[in-house]
């Protein structure tokens, strides 16, 4: 149970937050061993249009996408049909003969294959969007490509764009060091290669039916747009206006389904969809007496594996201290170097319009946040929440 004056306090926690303009609207779902323990909401999915946030408000999920992607490459880890230390390039002919930018600007050779282990890491040696190198340069260039083309007559494809990816320069030497990447978009292209279907096929028929996940999908229908949030960004003045942008090459308006189905960012669910998704990995792999992984293969995907070596690449992240990381998700390793309450062994990750998930196994606390303002992350309201809820059980 969840004392009155600490639910008070979260539900006022979220009104300042909507009061100071540092989310439009938010919502917030807490579940306790499967079971529901709090749920609040507050705020504007529509400002201009007066809509308030509800429950079944769609939100852009952003990276909060990957933990799905890492759960659907672990799915076929477990059937036997991908090999974690297999290298990328025997899937993706794209990765092979990769170069490395060196510190003067030239490239080398890979002293190895970047592998599928690297990918579910982020140790690949790949980089996201950026001007630094060579390697951020030319990975900007496939990102924008996708964008320029993806309303048009030949869309960049899944597959297509993971190729292009593999032929960039890498920035680090794959294995040397942990660097936030385009990494699980070319997991994607990974599934799509071993199963022969689309990633969106798969991720339908493999979890989000048996999973009853209906509103989850890398685009909106039209009968269901009127639910679909309307993102927002800080003008000069802090102030929220609407995005109109194209991020990662996400369609803002998901009005149609994108060829390229980005495993690192694509997918736009509620936070209802999501909990389902989140029970069944703090339920062992099950979901109403449904087995859809196996409980060690779930224990494998919710464990960090960064070594100490790489994780100097998380140094620069405030939100990742006294974390690792491991299969596209934060891993607490350490509560008290956190910049919240938590507690050993929490999992879960974010997205960049602020959508945020955690499961926490000694607690037995799900903690889920849907929102819609750029840059988000892990936004200052959901530190606030936290130590509220973990100060309160």
């Amino acid at each position: 149970m969840l004392d009155q004056t600490i639910r008070q306090r979260i539900q006022e926690t979220l009104k300042r937050a909507v009061d100071n303009q540092e989310v439009p609207g938010i919502n917030l779902l807490v579940l306790k061993d499967g079971g529901e323990l709090l749920y609040c909401e507050e705020g504007w999915a529509d400002i201009e249009k007066k809509k308030k946030m509800r429950r079944d408000t769609i939100a852009r999920l952003y990276s909060m996408t990957k933990p799905i992607t890492a759960t659907a490459v672990m799915m076929l880890v477990e059937r036997g049909l991908l090999d974690l230390a297999q290298p990328v390039a025997e899937l993706l002919p794209g990765f092979a003969d990769q170069r490395v930018v060196k510190d003067d600007g030239t490239l080398a050779p890979v002293l190895r294959p970047s592998t599928m282990r690297d990918l579910m890491n982020m140790t690949a040696g790949l980089v996201y969007l950026g001007d630094e190198t060579a390697a951020e340069r030319e990975t900007t260039k496939v990102y924008e490509d996708i964008a320029a083309n993806m309303y048009g007559d030949h869309p960049v494809t899944t597959m297509e764009m993971a190729n292009r990816i593999g032929r960039c320069p890498l920035r680090y030497q794959p294995g040397d060091i942990w660097q936030y990447s385009s990494g699980a978009d070319v997991l994607g292209a990974v599934v799509e290669a071993v199963t022969g279907k689309t990633f969106g096929a798969f991720l339908r028929e493999e979890l989000f039916e048996p999973l009853e996940m209906p509103d989850t999908d890398f685009y909106v229908p039209a009968e269901k747009r009127s639910r679909l949030m309307t993102p927002y960004m800080w003008d000069e003045n802090r102030n929220l206006v609407p995005y109109t942008g194209c991020n990662l090459a996400i369609m803002n308006d998901m009005s149609i389904p994108n060829a390229f189905e980005s495993g690192g960012a694509g997918l736009a669910s509620t936070i209802d969809d999501y909990a389902h998704f989140a029970r069944m990995l703090a339920s062992g792999g099950v979901y109403r007496g449904r087995r859809l992984m196996g409980a060690r293969t779930v224990e494998f995907l919710t464990t960090g594996a960064v070594t100490a070596h790489q994780r100097r690449g998380m140094d620069s992240w405030t939100a990742l201290e006294g974390h690792t990381y491991g299969n596209l998700m934060r891993v607490l390793t350490e509560p008290g170097r956190a910049m919240a309450m938590g507690s050993l062994g929490e999992y879960g990750w974010d997205g960049w319009e602020g959508c945020y998930f955690a499961n926490c196994p000694a607690d037995g606390l799900t903690i889920l946040f849907m929102t819609q303002k750029t840059d988000s992350g892990v936004a200052p309201v959901v530190r606030r929440v936290r130590n509220l809820l973990f100060g309160g059980i």
